[in-house]
């Protein structure tokens, strides 16, 4: 099997790198046609989308998984054109390209469909409405690969995070290294889901498909706020030396904390149905957590 990871050098795609390499042949694409090890690999860039094209045909793979996006959430607000082309336009581009060759299409998406003012978990078929610019870009995105005909599978993630690149967990730690106190927003609810758990499922549902096509959540399970997840991640650092001393963590509300972008309020996404399709097990988010911080601490040791 020929597979084709856009965005190599992010967090979820250096990932795919490692968990996709035992089913076959793992081609990298960048933006800079350079991975960060300084490595040479196909460059893509996906705010040219109509050269995409051309990438599937010369890389001829059987699949083709999109880690690639627009994720400047608050910026997306004022550059809408950019992250429209990188967020819907590129992805439809690749969904035709692939339906040209008969490849299946991975594509990943985000809790920012939904307009976050659930009570219970999402499940794939309510209805969207997005708050902003990034969550209508992403949905557009699902849109033209649905529209394409190619066997695609979607998956909605969130609240994605990983021992790198820039996230939420490494904004925590550095900034807890360097305050006695910060305030972190408690009234917007979702489950963090670490790079790694991403990759895993989808790796586990590509060897496992059988030609559906369809829209899945993937994410860890549970629920916390992100100033539950910003204690979380200072209790393990102190058990694990990762930090000397925690900050205390104020509980603040999303009004006193503004931003460009409108956050949807609550972000659970239902992860039932793809536990029960591809039989793969996504654990409770701090299980994840747990995995990502001991990374974290081998790398200092």
């Amino acid at each position: 099997m020929k597979l084709l990871v856009l965005g190599g050098n992010g967090q979820v795609g250096h990932e795919l790198l490692r968990a996709l390499a035992p089913l076959g042949q793992v081609m990298a694409t960048t933006r800079s046609g350079m991975l960060e090890d300084g490595t040479p690999c196909e460059l893509a860039d996906f705010d040219q989308p109509h050269t995409l094209t051309a990438l599937v045909e010369r890389t001829a793979p059987d699949v083709v998984v999109n880690a690639a996006a627009w994720t400047a959430v608050d910026k997306a607000e004022s550059e809408p054109a950019a992250a429209a082309r990188a967020n819907a336009q590129a992805p439809g581009v690749l969904a035709r390209a692939c339906a040209a060759r008969d490849a299946l299409l991975v594509h990943y998406s985000t809790d920012y469909v939904f307009p976050g003012d659930g009570t219970r978990p999402y499940r794939e078929d309510d209805p969207t409405a997005p708050l902003g610019v990034y969550g209508a870009t992403k949905l557009a995105g699902e849109d033209a690969v649905r529209a394409c005909g190619a066997r695609h599978m979607i998956f909605r993630t969130a609240w994605v995070y990983g021992a790198r690149g820039s996230n939420f967990l490494r904004t925590m730690l550095r900034v807890g290294a360097q305050r006695d106190q910060l305030g972190v927003v408690a009234d917007q609810i979702g489950t963090p889901t670490p790079a790694w758990l991403i990759a895993d499922a989808t790796a586990a549902a590509i060897g496992h498909a059988r030609g559906q096509s369809g829209t899945w959540h993937l994410t860890a399970s549970g629920v916390t706020s992100w100033h539950g997840f910003a204690e979380a991640i200072f209790a393990q650092a102190l058990a694990r030396g990762l930090l000397e001393r925690a900050p205390q963590v104020a509980a603040i509300t999303t009004a006193e904390y503004p931003t460009p972008a409108r956050r949807p309020g609550y972000s659970c996404l239902d992860n039932t149905r793809f536990q029960h399709d591809f039989g793969f097990a996504l654990p409770a988010w701090e299980a994840g957590l747990d995995a990502v911080m001991e990374a974290l601490a081998r790398d200092q040791r």
